[in-house]
């Protein structure tokens, strides 16, 4: 019998692509989203990728009731991946108790529920955010890192997240959770039926440099080119949205499957470092299509280099990302210019 996996958020960019590998890998998938950023449409992308089409149900996940509804609905959910969360930087820096409010409570409610209706495992979506600005001696960034204090409320709640899930195992709840510490996804899925499709103007760099270059937006601003970086602007570790929903497969395997300690953690990055500077560069190396942009002041919030030392997911998980970075940048374009094709923007 199929075990069911619970995807919250699975509308959204890294959960419709995380839906694709585990129907893939042989998992039934109920999505819960409320769509308050990202289109139903996508359900009919994952379908015709997989040719499966996964249950819906549209609820706001800080309506506890609600989502007890689901959990009754669907009595096979053996384990959840969260992912739905309001997630932008600066967002989340002019609105902190939207940001508290959506992705805390949300969390509570998943976690009271887990025990009552047997759910065994947990697959929470974190942040390298929780690392902060790692000093050199910590680049690039291991498990074992500090966790510093947060530059933005987006980061804040995921460190108070993960805080949560360890504080309610420890107190002796019956469930298991695998921590997941990402660095920055991009990219879409090869197909061009599923990408990152934020409403309204995005908050990510990948969005917003092909909106550019189609001409949805006039200009790129990279913010920032007076950093400690070899070019003046901000280092990340950028991985491949599908390499990253890969990860999230591993883990629900290992969390259900395998005997192991109740709480663990994974940075799952690439490994490498790159500029958005070079992001830019390889973009226009990648697709032959130029990007208007220019510099401009430091965003607040935003760190100024980080990218993953990966070994543990490597060893333990038996994961690696290994798509290049121009191959994934030119996913992205393909997508856009599908988006355009159908007339979506």
């Amino acid at each position: 019998m199929k075990q069911t996996i619970l995807v919250t958020g699975g509308t959204g960019f890294i959960g419709s692509h995380t839906t694709v590998e585990l129907q893939q890998s042989g998992y039934d998938v109920v999505i819960i989203d409320n769509l308050s950023n990202s289109k139903i449409e996508v359900v009919d992308g994952i379908e015709k990728i997989t040719g499966i089409r996964p249950a819906f149900e549209k609820v706001d996940l800080r309506d506890k009731d609600a989502t007890e509804e689901v959990f009754k609905k669907y009595p096979g959910i053996c384990g959840i991946i969260h992912f739905a969360a309001s997630k932008a930087v600066g967002e989340s820096v002019e609105k902190p108790l939207l940001y508290y409010r959506n992705n805390i409570v949300s969390l509570i409610n998943l976690l009271e529920l887990m025990p009552e209706y047997n759910v065994k495992g947990i697959i929470f979506s974190s942040s390298c955010t929780v690392y902060g600005q790692p000093d050199k001696d910590h680049l690039p960034v291991t498990e074992d890192a500090p966790i510093q204090k947060a530059l933005s409320p987006y980061g804040n709640t995921k460190q108070i997240n993960e805080e949560i899930i360890q504080d309610y195992i420890h107190s002796g709840a019956p469930i298991k959770s695998i921590i997941l510490r990402y660095f920055n996804p991009i990219g879409a899925h090869p197909t061009a039926l599923i990408g990152e499709l934020p409403n309204g103007v995005p908050m990510n760099l990948i969005p917003f440099v092909t909106q550019t270059a189609i001409g949805i937006r006039k200009q790129l601003k990279i913010f920032g080119n007076d950093y400690n970086t070899a070019d003046g602007t901000c280092i990340r570790d950028y991985i491949y949205v599908v390499d990253l929903a890969k990860a999230h497969v591993k883990a629900m395997q290992r969390v259900l499957d395998m005997d192991t300690e109740p709480v663990e953690f994974f940075n799952i990055g690439t490994g490498r470092g790159v500029s958005t500077f070079e992001v830019v560069e390889g973009f226009e190396k990648a697709t032959g299509v130029k990007v208007n942009w220019e510099y401009a002041p430091r965003r607040e919030g935003d760190i100024e280099k980080v990218w993953a030392d990966p070994k543990h997911a490597n060893t333990v998980l038996g994961w690696k990302a290994d798509t290049p970075l121009e191959e994934t940048l030119a996913t992205a374009w393909r997508w856009q210019v599908k988006l355009r094709e159908d007339g979506v923007m």
